[in-house]
Parts: structure tokens; sequence; C-alpha cells
């Protein structure tokens, strides 16, 4: 393994990191709105809304996210909507991500008591504000595990971006191992930033998570 040869490669990675977070991030706080959304509908039985959530959820669920970014950077210019690589990742991962994170929140909302709705609502609260400031706080809270595990998801699914031409880790990765040959350096620094990336998401979903039961249930 030749350090020195890693070592000219950093400032390459790092530039690659920092795409990658930007738009792997921008998709996660856009799957996480749809996912309150989505969650937010199937929850209260909106009609027509409900249908189309459902419809929503189970056709991104259901197909590659190689796939739906194909259909959005190479199919959609035909029909003259042409979206930039980054935000046709964002697009992708966000929209994608929207699937997953609604069932998982919904699971969180199912999961708090009715009682507590009823006796928000006995003090006086209308139903919209006990749903808004008693339910879903405590379904975000017991969704944390559930979350933090989709956003490792989604930051993992950012290696596809290169297939769009987003110059991201992978992409980095694969130029420099078609032009130099050198992979075995390449694959381990491209290892290694992924670490950088998702270690921390993980570390502090498990604080956050400790944090949380213990302010639920106690020492």
């Amino acid at each position: 393994m030749d350090v020195e040869v890693m070592r000219a490669y950093l400032p390459l990675y790092r530039d690659a990191l920092l795409l990658t977070l930007r738009v792997g991030w921008q998709g996660v706080l856009l799957a996480f709105f749809l996912g309150v959304v989505c969650a937010v509908i199937l929850h209260l039985r909106l009609p027509v809304l409900r249908q189309i959530t459902a419809a929503y959820i189970e056709f991104f669920r259901n197909t590659p996210l190689l796939v739906q970014l194909f259909f959005l950077y190479f199919a959609l210019p035909k029909v003259g909507l042409r979206v930039g690589a980054e935000l046709c990742g964002v697009l992708g991962l966000g929209l994608l991500g929207g699937a997953y994170m609604a069932e998982t929140i919904r699971s969180g909302l199912e999961s708090v008591a009715a009682i507590q709705s009823e006796s928000a609502q006995s003090l006086g609260m209308t139903r919209m504000q006990a749903f808004g400031y008693v339910i879903l706080p405590q379904a975000v809270s017991r969704s944390v595990p559930g979350l933090v595990a989709n956003v490792i998801f989604l930051l993992k699914e950012t290696s596809v971006f290169s297939t769009i031409s987003l110059m991201d880790l992978m992409f980095t990765a694969k130029d420099l191992i078609g032009m130099y040959a050198k992979t075995l350096e390449c694959l381990t620094l491209l290892v290694g930033f992924y670490l950088i990336m998702l270690l921390p998401v993980s570390l502090l979903g498990t604080v956050v998570e400790r944090r949380l039961r213990h302010a639920e249930f106690g020492p």
C-alpha cells in the first residue's frame, strides 16, 4: 500500500465527502419532511390523500433508487424537464427516504395511547392541538431508532450518485482507480471516508435514543 499516493488523493476525497454530505443531508431533510406529512395523513385517515400517500409509499419502497435517479436524470429531459445532478440526487434520496420514514413515524404514532389525546382535549386543547403538541412529539421520540437507521441507510445509498456523474465518494474512487489503477489505496480511502461520514450519525443516534428512553421511562 502506497501511503504517499493515499496522501496525494486526500484532497480529492475530502471534496467528494463534502459534496456527498451536502447532497445526502439535503435529501435526508426532505425525506424527514415527507415522512412526517405522509405519516400524519395516514394516521388521520384523510380521504383521497390517504390513497395517494399509500400509492407513493408503495411505489418508492418497491423501486430501486438507481432506477429512480435514471428516470429523473435521463427520462425527464425527454419531456422538457431538465434536472441537475445535485438536485436529482436530493430529490431521489428524499422521495425514497420519505417513503421509509413515513412508515417509521406512522408506527410511532400508533404506539401512542389514545388516552394521551383524550387527556389533552379534556384540558381544553383542540384535536389538532393535541396531535401537534402531545401526540406527534412522542411519536417522533419513539421513532428515533428507526429514523437513525433510515438516515444511515440513505447516506449509504448516496453511493449510487456516481451513476448520474455526481462527483461523490464512489465516483472519485472509481475515477482514480480507472486512471491510475491504485485499487487498494483508493478503496481503503473510500471505506475510511464512509466511516467518517456514518459513524458519528450512528453514535449520536445511540446517545439520543438512550437519553429519550431515560426521559420517558426514568432511571
